[in-house]
């Protein structure tokens, strides 16, 4: 056997015997502690969302309406709840207009739909990013 031989048996049974040594079964898992606070506060909001409350995130509302006048504004609100009573109708106020918006929609896709639906009752309308309510 030469040298050669012997220093690459040796290597190997310096190899076997530190694998050996190794623990076998346990495992250290290493976390930041704000992952468990997410998961609780996520259980939350899904545990609220089924009792009936509204969660907010970021979606897209069809604007219908945007004048100077307050009354045309709210008579805007109560002739679209008429015909579409299934969406949300919200208005708000930005000097020096009055804008009625509508729906609760999670893609603008859904918005887009749902204003080509519109096209026949509205001439105007317009899209916009906002925060929503889920129910």
């Amino acid at each position: 056997m030469g040298w050669k031989n012997f220093i690459g048996f040796l290597f190997l049974i310096v190899c076997i015997h530190s694998v050996s040594a190794q623990e076998r079964g346990v495992v250290q898992v290493t976390k930041d502690p704000q992952i468990d606070s997410l998961i609780a506060k996520r259980l939350a909001l899904s545990k609220n969302n089924r009792l009936g409350s509204s969660i907010e995130i970021s979606g897209f509302r069809v604007q219908i309406f945007s004048g100077l006048e307050r009354q045309l504004a709210y008579a805007e609100q109560a002739k679209f709840k008429i015909r579409f009573p299934a969406y949300n109708v919200y208005i708000s106020y930005l000097q020096p207009n009055y804008r009625v918006r509508v729906g609760d929609f999670r893609t603008r896709l859904e918005a887009e739909k749902f204003m080509n639906e519109l096209k026949r009752v509205y001439s105007s309308m317009f899209i916009f990013s906002e925060t929503i309510i889920l129910q």
